[in-house]
This record gives C-alpha cells, sequence and structure tokens, in this order.
C-alpha cells in the first residue's frame, strides 16, 4: 500500500511516517509537496496536512485524507493559541503537534481505530511525566498536557502515573543519580537464536575459541573502566548482565567474571544490584548456580515466553516447557529469592487461551517480576523475514488487546505492581512491554536504563553506552562492534574511546 503525504513540512516526515505506521503497518509512505504531487507513482491514499498562523498568536492546522478508489474523503482540524513571549522552537513544537494531531484524527476516522497511545511514538512514555513533575507541574497539570497535547487516554495515564510512583518509592534519589553510573556487561552467545531476535547473540556452540578471545577482551575492559571509575570516586548504581545468554559460558568463566567485577569496580560492596539474565532455562545448571551465590548474585530471569511446547519449538527456543519449571525450581533451592520471569503477548500460532495457559502456569511458580512484551517485529529477525509467507502467523490487533487486558487483570490479582515501561517500533497493537514485580522486588536497573537518569556504561561484544551528561541532561550513545572477532580486535580501541568520552562528561582527575 502506498500513502502519499503531502505537506510543505517535511522537517517532520519521519514523525508523520511514524504516525501512519501505526495504523498501516507495512505501508509505503512518501512526503511530498504540493509542488511534486503529480511526480510520483499514484498512491493508494493521499493525506493533505497543512497550517497556518493568524491574528493573536492562533495556530490552525487541517488535514484531508482520499482514497479515491473508495471515492471517500475525512477531515480534521485543530486550533491552538501560541504565546506571544515564546521562541522559534517552542512555536515550532506547536506546529508539529498540531499536525500531528489532525493526522492522527483522520486516520482514526478512516479506520476506526482508536491509538490509546495518542501521537506518541517514542520508546520511552514515562519520560514525559517524570520530566513535567522535575519542573514542577502538578499531577493534575501533567496529566492534561498528557492528554490534550499528546492525546494519550487517561487509561494510560494512569499506567504511567502507577509507574513513576513506584519507581520514586524504590529509587527515592532517582533524580540524584546523574553523578554515579551503572554498568551493562553483554555476552553475546546464546545456545541457538530465537527466530524473533536482533539482540547481538551467536551459537556458542563450535565457537569455544571466539568465547575465550571475547572475555579475554571484556576483563580488559572492566579494569580499565573500573580503574577509571575508583580514581575519580565515581560510583556504580547497578550491574546487569545480558547478551545473547550469559549463563551461555561455563561456571568457571562467570566465576572469573564476577571476580572481575569485584577486584575492578569501586566500591563492588556497595552495588544497589547485579542481575544476571539467566533467559534460556537450558543454560542454568547447579554449578553456575553455585557461583552466583558465591558471589550474593540472587537477582536472576528464566525466561519461558510461552508454555506452549509447539510455540517454544517455533521460536527457535531448543528447551521444554517443563525444563522452564524444573530450573525455576533448581534456582529457587540454590537461594535465588528475585526472579524475574519474561513472557510474550502474540506469539506465532497463540491467542487468548494460549496466553491463558501460560499465565496459569506462571501461577504456579509465582517469580518475584513478571516482565509482559508485547511481539515486535524487529527489522532484522527472522520472523521478520518470512512474515509475508505464513510461517509466523499472529494474532489480530483485538486479539492481543485481550491478551494485554488479561495480563493486566492477571497480575493486579496476585498482587504484582507496574514499575516500568517502554515501546518498540512494529510492536503488535501499538501496545507496550511492561514490568510487573512484587512491590519491593523491582529491578533498579529497569529503572534506570529507561528513564534515562544517568550514564549506562556498556562494555563486552554489542553493549551500547548511553552517555547522560550530569550539567544538561544530553544524552548520546557508543556502540562496542556486534561480532565477536571485530570486539575481539579492536575492544582496546573501544575501551579507550569510551574514556575519553567520560572524561569530557565527568571532567578529568585534578
Amino acid at each position: 500500500m502506498r500513502i502519499d503525504i503531502v505537506t510543505r513540512e517535511s522537517a517532520f516526515e519521519r514523525t508523520f511516517s511514524n504516525i501512519v505506521h501505526l495504523f498501516f503497518e507495512e505501508a509505503e509512505v512518501n512526503v511530498v509537496t504540493p509542488e511534486h504531487t503529480n511526480d510520483s507513482e499514484k498512491s493508494d491514499m493521499t493525506i493533505a496536512l497543512m497550517y497556518e498562523r493568524t491574528g493573536g498568536g492562533r495556530l490552525e492546522a487541517a488535514a484531508a485524507l482520499d482514497v479515491e478508489a473508495e471515492r471517500r474523503r475525512f477531515t480534521a482540524s485543530h486550533t491552538r493559541t501560541t504565546e506571544a513571549k515564546e521562541d522559534d522552537e517552542a512555536v515550532r513544537k506547536h506546529v508539529k503537534q498540531a499536525m500531528c494531531h489532525v493526522l492522527l484524527h483522520v486516520l482514526q476516522q478512516y479506520t476506526g481505530i482508536v491509538q490509546p497511545w495518542g501521537i506518541l511514538t517514542g520508546i520511552r512514555p514515562t519520560k514525559l511525566l517524570h520530566g513535567a513533575l522535575q519542573q514542577g507541574l502538578s499531577k493534575e497539570n501533567a496529566h492534561r498536557t498528557l492528554r490534550e497535547q499528546y492525546l494519550v487516554d487517561r487509561g494510560k495515564i494512569e499506567l504511567m502515573q502507577q509507574i513513576v510512583d513506584r519507581q520514586l518509592t524504590m529509587i527515592p534519589d532517582l533524580y540524584a543519580l546523574k553523578n554515579e553510573v551503572s554498568i551493562y556487561i553483554g555476552i553475546p552467545f546464546c545456545p541457538t537464536k530465537c527466530a524473533y531476535c536482533t539482540f547481538p547473540a551467536y551459537d556458542i556452540n563450535g565457537r569455544q575459541g571466539s568465547v575465550h578471545s571475547f572475555l579475554g577482551g571484556l576483563h580488559y575492559e572492566m579494569r580499565e573502566i573500573g580503574r577509571w571509575l575508583r580514581e575519580r570516586g565515581i560510583s556504580v548504581t547497578t550491574v546487569y548482565f545480558g547478551g545473547g545468554t550469559p549463563t551461555s559460558i561455563t561456571a568457571e568463566e562467570m566465576d572469573m567474571l564476577y571476580e572481575e567485577l569485584h577486584s575492578s569496580f569501586p566500591y563492588a560492596d556497595r552495588i544497589r544490584e547485579i542481575t544476571v539474565e539467566a533467559g534460556r532455562p537450558d543454560t542454568i545448571t547447579p554449578e553456575k548456580l553455585a557461583v552466583l551465590n558465591k558471589w550474593n548474585i540472587d537477582r536472576i530471569s528464566i525466561n519461558p515466553q510461552s508454555y506452549t511446547q509447539e510455540t517454544l519449538d517455533i521460536i527457535g527456543r531448543h528447551h521444554s516447557v517443563e525444563e522452564t519449571v524444573d530450573k525455576f525450581w533448581l534456582a529457587r533451592e540454590a537461594g535465588m529469592n528475585n526472579i524475574n520471569m519474561d513472557l510474550i503477548i502474540g506469539l506465532p500460532g497463540e491467542g487468548i487461551a494460549e496466553f491463558k495457559h501460560t499465565l496459569a502456569e506462571t501461577e504456579k511458580l509465582m517469580p518475584e517480576s513478571l516482565t509482559v512484551h508485547t511481539l515486535s517485529f524487529k527489522k532484522a529477525s527472522e520472523m521478520t523475514k518470512h512474515r509475508g509467507d505464513g510461517k509466523y502467523t499472529v494474532a489480530g490487533r483485538s486479539e492481543i488487546e485481550s491478551m494485554m487486558r488479561e495480563a493486566e487483570r492477571w497480575t493486579k490479582l496476585h498482587g504484582y505492581v507496574p514499575y516500568y515501561l517502554y515501546r518498540q517500533k512494529n510492536i503488535l497493537g501499538n501496545l507496550e512491554n511492561v514490568g510487573y514485580a512484587i512491590p519491593g522486588q523491582e529491578s533498579l536497573y529497569n529503572i534506570l536504563i529507561m528513564e534515562e537518569m544517568q550514564t549506562i556504561i556498556g562494555l563486552g561484544c554489542g553493549a551500547a553506552s548511553k552517555w547522560v551528561d550530569p550539567s544538561t541532561g544530553a544524552i548520546s550513545r557508543f556502540a562496542n562492534p556486534k561480532e565477536p572477532k571485530a570486539y575481539n580486535d579492536n575492544y582496546e580501541h573501544y575501551t579507550k574511546a569510551k574514556i575519553e568520552i567520560l572524561e569530557q562528561l565527568f571532567g578529568t582527575k585534578s
């Protein structure tokens, strides 16, 4: 399907395209100026977007959606008043929002689909609410801004407020952690690669040489970054071992890695939380659990995704449902007292009945936290590559929404509270991923990474650093190579580059 957006505001092309894709995921969207509407191929739908500024600071935006084959037209308009004292940047923000309003309205009219997140297409909605509260707005006024400027519905705003309240309960000094850092350590190996995955993850079988070389580079990064932090007295708030699957490596390799953590990072005994993703149950052994116990690490993830064996086979998770349950109890008996489990709504072949079955099986285990993901068709995943050939058939929007409501009902019934939220591009139903936890068992790292309140230093293959300037709050990113050989050949260079950025952010030693 080809959709042309006719407008003079080409600077907003990406935002306009993102809103259209909320309704038509696979549409080809072209933004053209009025002078060039006849220069392109014939479109299936044309949407004209315009605005004008009139006297008294009034701003008027309008949209007209035409579907020639159906001989139908839909229109929308929006008027708002800008303050005389506002600078050009603020006025441009009003222009952008007004045009997004009318674009959303005509698409909702045509499709009959109401977007509960309004014109928001970013992945961290709760950042908006945190920002408003930090600026001194009351909850009432912050909520009004979300409704009126971004068209977010009341249900989603209530969810956002619940999450913000829990985050500030768990981390009362959340807004004051800009002078500390957290650490993400990426282990890029898995037993197999799941069909929906685009993380740096390589089949560990037969790659032991790459694993050894990689771990040597990772230890080097940890030592050098740790030394820099120690010399400047910068504390580490949390550490998160992700991947890939960090428990893919051997128990001996895990032991040496955690020893490096404690010897390299400053004030290691004061780190508030250390998490190890043990997401693939087929990587968990008594020996590895003993190593976690040795280093007092009791927050891990054991991720079933689904409790339907056929689904696990389709998506490439080479473990059984029974193995997930067995490894959960093995971890519990070994002293793991804060276990997270991930579930995915909308996996191929699954509907509300299968998801209810997954929740019923989860009820037998009652992990401390539960992250409910909505399936996203990520661009480079195996699932996306075969989306059009019928290999991976997924539920429709209404059933996806029913599954999300069931997750909300089930978690509330069993005493879980939502504590973090994020969204993704091409997520089914334009919904969200929500982390739930028994109160007091929330993951601090998940809060920090989502709300972008402090620098996260990424170490390891494919690990991305997210730099948050302590003075301005400006955010930038820096990523290590995703491929193990490229990482092994260049880890010294990337370590040096990260230290140079840290010196710019936090200042050199006096």
